[in-house]
């Protein structure tokens, strides 16, 4: 389990190296329920690189909207709970989208897998696990953002057992 971690390491830094993105850094709740119901609430702490170079673009040829994007990332639970991810993303302006003007509000879905280790924290089920997030967050004049996300990591029925867990974060972009 050790190199599989050192791997990914090698991974984050390596593309963290060569490209130019954005640095995300997030606080959140892991294991939040709006109906009460979470047994294992930890504090959950995110880093992600997102990359800025797309891998393809959706749309018409003169004018794509989506392009879809790298991350790399890993998630730390107070629990000791890990999870090292990789996966796709895709922003959109919302003023861009709604109404044809730029604004400084941003849409960010993102879907990825990766190993997860539960540590003394929830049981997933499983070591591999997936991730969808939905982000909105708001352009500073410096161009670093301030967010909020929602995300479910799930292991997509893998293992016997797919409890998945919801993550309410705050977050803030750093980009280079």
């Amino acid at each position: 389990m050790l190199r599989i971690y050192v791997s990914i390491l090698i991974i984050l830094f390596t593309a963290h190296a060569y490209g130019k993105g954005t640095n995300v850094f997030s606080l959140g709740i892991y294991d939040i329920k709006f109906d009460g119901s979470e047994k294992n609430q930890a504090s959950d702490f995110r880093y992600e690189f997102r990359s800025d170079n797309s891998l393809f673009d959706i749309g018409p040829k003169e004018d794509n909207f989506f392009f879809v994007k790298p991350f790399f990332g890993i998630e730390y639970t107070s629990d000791s709970a890990s999870y090292f991810l990789t996966g796709v993303y895709f922003e959109d302006n919302l003023g861009e989208l709604l109404e044809g003007n730029k604004s400084k509000f941003f849409f960010t879905p993102s879907f990825g897998a990766g190993l997860y280790d539960d540590g003394s924290g929830k049981k997933l089920g499983n070591d591999i696990q997936f991730r969808t997030s939905l982000e909105l967050n708001y352009q500073l004049k410096n161009n670093n953002r301030i967010g909020i996300s929602f995300s479910h990591i799930s292991n997509a029925n893998l293992g016997d057992k797919n409890p998945g867990v919801e993550i309410l974060s705050i977050l803030y972009h750093v980009p280079y």
